[in-house]
């Protein structure tokens, strides 16, 4: 392994850290291998997959080394990406952690809380840095917005909704339907870590949670926070095409402040490197990390026990 990018405190003069990945689906295709690929301050080294003929295509196609085994990977990267279903991703990263590797993880770190810890507690063990890739704490505007709205005090509620057509009763599925992960877990998992990780750091750790299900894959959650403030949010990957969007609103003595939109998810994969990088560096945990990750575990399971099967 490089240890460019390992030792914490180490400056960042030395070798370029050498990231691989694991994953060939097409959230790998589109964001995460475009976005390594592109990114000026490390060396995308390879690939990794469950199908070994997508992961010569996609390594074909960046001009990087095909691995046949993970633990091969693990051998040669600084960094591990990763691009695979939750329940795969956690012991996969628990054995990167194991060989020195640094995490850049997917949402949610897992599925059941002591995978997620498991996760967690290798990341603490070994001494690796490690970061969730969640959408809008790394693309802008949105995770200057977050810092922005974090810094103000006095809210009293917030609503959020990600309604998400992936399944949509009327029309054409999106290129992420065949993933049987998010057909067996829908949008709680899926897009639920993506609410909690705007609400948490502006309106404080979730103290209580109630969950109802509504139409398709529908849950609604409705939170409280150690800052007293309540929050709502409405998830679903089964949203008519009509329907869907994403939104969401703080109400306090600030006024009202609307999440605004985003785009560019590669450019933020990217930043998301950056701070795995930067937290690699200095030895200072980034506060999105694997611990963090598994806190939102926890939280989207209990809301999951909550629910009708």
């Amino acid at each position: 392994m490089n240890t460019a990018a390992s030792a914490p405190g180490q400056a960042a003069a030395g070798p370029v850290p050498r990231v691989g990945l694991l994953g060939t689906g097409p959230w790998a295709q589109r964001t995460h291998a475009p976005a390594l690929a592109a990114h000026p301050g490390s060396e995308f080294a390879g690939v990794w997959g469950r199908r070994p003929e997508a992961a010569a295509e996609l390594a074909a196609e960046h001009g990087v080394k095909v691995y046949e085994e993970p633990e091969q990977l693990f051998a040669e990267c600084d960094v591990v990406a990763f691009a695979l279903p939750p329940d795969v991703q956690a012991g996969l990263a628990a054995r990167a952690a194991a060989a020195g590797c640094h995490l850049l993880l997917d949402k949610p770190v897992a599925t059941t809380p002591a995978q997620a810890r498991t996760v967690a507690d290798a990341v603490a063990r070994h001494g690796v840095a490690s970061v969730v890739f969640l959408t809008l704490r790394f693309a802008e505007p949105t995770a200057g917005w977050v810092a922005e709205q974090a810094a103000r005090t006095g809210w009293f509620t917030a609503a959020a909704h990600w309604l998400g057509a992936v399944f949509p009763p009327d029309g054409t599925p999106s290129a992420y339907a065949d993933s049987p992960w998010r057909k067996a877990k829908g949008g709680l998992w899926d897009v639920g870590p993506h609410a909690l990780s705007v609400l948490i750091p502006i309106l404080g750790e979730v103290t209580e949670v109630s969950a109802t299900r509504g139409p398709s894959d529908v849950v609604q959650l409705a939170l409280r926070h150690a800052s007293g403030a309540a929050s709502t949010a409405v998830l679903s990957l089964g949203a008519p095409q009509a329907a869907a969007g994403v939104g969401l609103e703080l109400r306090g003595t600030a006024g009202v402040h609307a999440l605004p939109g985003w785009s560019d998810v590669p450019g933020a994969y990217g930043k998301a490197l950056d701070a795995l990088l930067d937290a690699a560096r200095t030895g200072v945990p980034d506060p999105r990390d694997a611990r963090f990750g598994a806190r939102l575990t926890e939280i989207l399971a209990q809301a999951e026990a909550q629910l009708p099967t």
